[in-house]
């Protein structure tokens, strides 16, 4: 479990907050060592390179914090919507599975739908066509009463015609 800072984030830092720390302390010391470099030897090609890598450097620390920025955000959101449960998955609230379980079960009656079309145009012509299409309502109907609150059940499996 992570304690938490006095601002609410994690006290902890992760590798890449690190490595854009680093990073940045690299630039900047290259910057500083191509100065010192142009000043010693003043010509136009040692301030050329300064300039060179202090463009590096900026464009660098304007990554580095862009990045931090979003990854701030991305964590209060995250932390806002109820944040990660113990498999790692951000948990979603309960409207939202309420309303994928409500799309699963209005698919479930849309194929017993078309089967019972199945039914009615193959009835007395090609029992085996017949016989697939009631197989098929009777896995979506047990599966879609699976996905009902309250059912133990587990999905039923074969082979669903269309």
């Amino acid at each position: 479990m992570q304690t938490l800072g006095s601002n609410g984030r994690p006290s902890g830092r992760g590798v890449s907050m690190r490595m854009g720390s680093a990073g940045m302390a690299v630039m900047l010391v290259v910057f500083l060592v191509a100065v010192v470099f142009a000043a010693n030897q003043n010509d136009v090609i040692g301030w050329l390179v300064a300039i060179i890598s202090l463009g590096w450097l900026l464009i660098f620390s304007y990554v580095v914090l862009s990045l931090r920025s979003a990854a701030r955000k991305a964590a209060d959101r995250i932390q806002a919507h109820g944040g990660f449960g113990s498999a790692g998955a951000p948990q979603a609230g309960t409207a939202a599975v309420d309303r994928a379980r409500d799309l699963k079960l209005d698919h479930s009656f849309k194929i017993v739908q078309v089967q019972v079309g199945v039914v009615r145009e193959y009835l007395g012509k090609d029992a085996e066509m017949v016989e697939r299409a009631l197989e098929t309502i009777e896995i979506t109907s047990h599966n879609a009463r699976s996905m009902m609150k309250g059912s133990s059940e587990g999905p039923v499996e074969g082979t669903v015609v269309d």
